[in-house]
């Protein structure tokens, strides 16, 4: 399998369930995609669909742990439409909504994948959006991984994105996570600075690379530690990578507690969503020129999963 001929398109990734098994591979996408089953047929047949890094037939059926990757072309006529989902919008005026997301929940629609997220939301609650980015990222500055939640800045008109984009260009918009991760750091304060690519093993990964990557810098410093085991650390970005801190705390041997991609044995006794929170986001105002200072509260299962670990 050749990635780079991919290395432009929207992507999906499922792996088979043990109650999945055996369902034709066309029939199975239908029930994971907002797609037809004529057109998922399409992908399959013009080799955009790969199981286990090998392309298949639609009649091909599918087994348990089957590692499947759809990629989507780029000409489907899109459809996203507003969706009554609660959402705990903290401010807003007529030019910019600061979110609160909650973890779990998808940024933005992707091909196959246009439903149930931040963007259907806000579609609904708030009527004025930037469309810079066109109709799947509508009024999206900056995005959240699913399972991350805490503050992301929406613009309600074009010239409030561009003003803080530029902030995000010229980091004048500050933004500060806090994590749960594994192990004691040695260093109480730092900066982790690397290239980080694209993980050429596993596409829904990024990594340190040493060459063809994009500069990233996250400074760190550690807030409480938990028996010797565990420790809460807050990270303030300087770049804004794709998986930034996620990449970087396991970089340095001490991944994010319950993060399903990076490192090992960094699980907890709780099923929560990785402990990794965008707390504390500052930026200068689109209009009035302010500087303003967002703060979100940690999740209840955070909080909870703090009070496992020190006990």
């Amino acid at each position: 399998m050749n990635n780079s001929l991919y290395d432009d398109l929207e992507f999906s990734n499922f792996i088979v369930l043990e109650n999945e098994n055996n369902l034709r591979i066309d029939k199975y996408l239908v029930t994971k995609l907002d797609l037809s089953r004529n057109y998922i047929q399409d992908l399959i047949n013009e080799n955009y669909v790969f199981v286990n890094n090998k392309n298949v037939k639609p009649s091909y059926r599918v087994n348990l742990n089957d590692d499947i990757l759809v990629y989507f072309k780029e000409n489907i006529e899109l459809k996203i439409a507003p969706e009554n989902i609660p959402l705990d919008i903290i401010y807003q005026d007529k030019d910019i909504a600061i979110i609160n997301k909650e973890a779990g929940m998808v940024t933005h629609p992707s091909y196959g994948h246009y439903n149930h997220t931040l963007v259907n939301a806000i579609l609904y609650h708030i009527k004025d959006l930037s469309g810079i980015n066109g109709i799947m990222r509508p009024g999206i500055v900056h995005r959240l991984d699913m399972d991350t939640s805490g503050l992301i800045a929406i613009a309600k008109n074009d010239n409030s994105h561009n003003f803080l984009v530029e902030q995000l260009k010229d980091h004048t918009m500050q933004r500060s996570y806090i994590c749960l991760v594994r192990g004691i750091l040695e260093s109480k304060k730092g900066i982790i600075k690397t290239l980080i690519g694209r993980d050429k093993k596993n596409r829904l990964k990024m990594a340190v690379v040493n060459e063809n990557g994009k500069e990233a810098i996250t400074e760190f410093e550690v807030v409480d530690t938990y028996n010797d085991k565990y420790s809460l650390v807050l990270c303030h970005l300087k770049t804004g990578r794709t998986h930034q801190i996620r990449v970087h705390m396991n970089f340095i041997k001490h991944p994010i507690i319950n993060d399903p991609l990076y490192g090992e044995n960094n699980k907890i006794p709780l099923n929560t969503y990785q402990l990794l929170h965008a707390k504390e986001l500052t930026l200068i105002h689109p209009t009035t020129k302010e500087k303003m200072t967002f703060e979100a509260k940690l999740p209840d299962y955070f909080q909870k999963a703090i009070e496992l670990v020190s006990k």
